[in-house]
């Protein structure tokens, strides 16, 4: 069904309002949920809000609860989230990195104890419209076996990198699963495959039916061995950084809450060449938009740039909703 974003935002703040938050943490909830749906990111826009919800009422998620500093050294700083909501705690955390990163040159916020931040490019778009880079990621819970094991033992730990640029910013947002498990309810919801293996079967077969592969629970690292590597290492830092939970302590709860995460960002205008920047950029993505497509009617894009696209269609022909999310969703305000 078609849902405008409107009508979206008012429906998601009325139900976050009676869930207890905030009229102000409400609309920025509302609005944040809205924007990722807006940008075809439906897996962690509007139908992850009924997850969002559960985990409120069952008390994972504290309501009266925000991020908050425990330690400082320059540009570096440590903050607990006090398990509140992922997205309030994570605008907050790539403000005060953009902030630091005004004033030095570069930030570094390292976060612990928090929960899903939903769309990790969020902070990503965020960064880049205050004319920032930013790296940004989190740990999760053991939703991958490292490879050549059976065992869930690494997480997909989503890595962000966002470049700003005056024709686009540059926004990379990827699990590092082949295929965010998000995205795999999505395709399940249709009852589509996938374009290619995303996972392991309870058989331990490779498969591109995403019901089977949530089923096991067990996906394929993004790059086989290098993405299981990956993972390893991102997860080492958040939980160094954060001095919080890594993927293992999260995998004890059994409920994937208490997460570390690392927001870096850097201020390239510290350098007094931005426009050299701006050219820079240009010539790579020219470059690479330059070259002749495998199949007809197709073309390479720069990370970013398919978002932008679907976010013009979605403001002008509205979204298209799955009919079952959005009942469960009105039934939550009920």
């Amino acid at each position: 069904m078609s849902i405008s974003s409107e009508e979206m935002k008012t429906v998601l703040e009325s139900l976050f309002i009676k869930y207890s938050f905030t009229k102000e943490q409400a609309e920025i909830l509302a609005r944040i949920h809205t924007e990722s749906t807006i940008d075809g990111i439906f897996s962690h826009g509007i139908n992850r809000v009924p997850v969002f919800i559960d985990y409120v009422k069952r008390g994972l998620i504290k309501i009266d609860e925000t991020a908050t500093p425990i330690a400082s050294m320059g540009c570096m700083e440590r903050w607990d989230g006090n398990l509140a909501s992922g997205v309030l705690n994570a605008l907050k955390c790539t403000d005060r990195a953009i902030n630091l990163a005004k004033t030095n040159g570069m930030g570094l916020v390292a976060l612990r104890n928090t929960n899903h931040w939903m769309r990790g490019g969020t902070y990503g778009w965020r960064a880049a419209e205050k004319g920032c880079i930013s790296i940004l990621f989190t740990n999760t819970i053991p939703n991958m076996p490292a490879w050549g094991g059976k065992e869930n033992r690494i997480g997909n730990n989503p890595l962000v990198i966002s470049i700003p640029r005056k024709e686009g910013h540059v926004v990379l947002d990827m699990a590092l699963s082949q295929f965010s498990f998000g995205k795999m309810q999505s395709l399940d919801l249709k009852n589509e495959e996938l374009p290619f293996n995303g996972g392991w079967d309870r058989n331990n077969n490779l498969s591109k039916n995403p019901k089977a592969i949530l089923d096991s629970g067990r996906a394929l690292p993004v790059g086989y061995w290098k993405g299981s590597a990956l993972s390893m290492v991102l997860d080492m830092l958040a939980t160094l950084l954060s001095a919080g939970n890594s993927t293992y302590k999260i995998g004890l709860k059994k409920t994937e809450t208490a997460l570390s995460q690392v927001f870096m960002c850097i201020d390239p205008s510290t350098y007094s060449d931005t426009d050299f920047q701006e050219n820079l950029l240009n010539e790579i993505i020219q470059f690479t938009h330059d070259c002749s497509p495998i199949k007809a009617g197709t073309k390479t894009y720069y990370p970013g740039e398919r978002t932008l696209v679907t976010r013009a269609r979605s403001q002008k022909e509205g979204m298209q909703v799955n009919t079952k999310i959005w009942q469960e969703i009105l039934q939550l305000i009920v």
